[in-house]
């Protein structure tokens, strides 16, 4: 079994002035909800089960997909009060029971990446967090990431992604013992990218990056939410 969480319980403040009354997962491309694609892409990928990590407006969410989504189950984790996307992380996690690792996506996020290729390097080098890579066209934009001959993450850059240089994708593979492995537990208010990732990198855990050429769209402001279907209803 594959699993996956997908963080999707964001304010969308962005993207308020497109979609004013929905999380950000339900934003609408060509008549779906975003998340429609997003499943559709990994669960073709081979993941069989998701557990989405849901908050602002998660009735939207659970009252559109339910239970399951073409067969596949799905679970949720409720952010009573926002937790940030790192806490939200930690919650989530308790739904998982499995050592094996999990696949984390941002829920506002379409990267196509090879599951298999990423499985195979997270293993190849013995990583406990393995992130999908592009080469990112806006300054400023996305957390920067330089790696080693080995692919070993050696530097982050948050929000200072430079144009042509390689930055996180929103697609991991990750180690649920290095996920737990930090000072903060389920219920803690905290960011992925600016407090967890920093703090498991200066504790020395095993990141690797890979860097992925697959389509990548990040709907979180209006102007790429408009591009979208372009994309993915292509």
């Amino acid at each position: 079994m594959t699993s996956a969480i997908i963080l999707a319980g964001g304010l969308g403040t962005r993207l308020r002035s497109a979609v004013p009354d929905l999380p950000k997962p339900m934003a609408p491309i060509a008549g779906r909800p975003f998340l429609a694609y997003q499943l559709d892409y990994w669960i073709g990928q081979g993941v069989d089960r998701f557990v989405l990590s849901v908050g602002y407006r998660h009735e939207a969410i659970v009252g559109y997909f339910g239970a399951s989504y073409r067969s596949v189950g799905l679970e949720y984790s409720v952010e009573q009060e926002p937790l940030g996307t790192g806490g939200g992380l930690l919650l989530a996690l308790d739904q998982l029971d499995s050592p094996q690792p999990f696949l984390l996506l941002n829920g506002d996020t379409y990267f196509e990446v090879d599951l298999a290729a990423l499985t195979q390097w997270h293993q190849q080098k013995g990583s406990e967090w393995t992130f999908a890579l592009f080469r990112c066209s806006q300054a400023g934009r996305y957390m920067g990431m330089t790696v080693d001959d080995d692919a070993r993450v050696t530097q982050l850059q948050s929000g200072t992604g430079q144009p042509g240089r390689l930055a996180n994708g929103g697609v991991y593979l990750v180690s649920p013992d290095a996920a737990r492995g930090s000072r903060w537990t389920a219920g803690d208010k905290l960011s992925l990218e600016d407090d967890l990732v920093p703090a498991l990198f200066e504790g020395g855990r095993r990141l690797y990056g890979l860097e992925c050429a697959g389509a990548f769209i990040d709907i979180g402001i209006p102007e790429d939410y408009r591009r979208a279907p372009s994309l993915l209803a292509a």
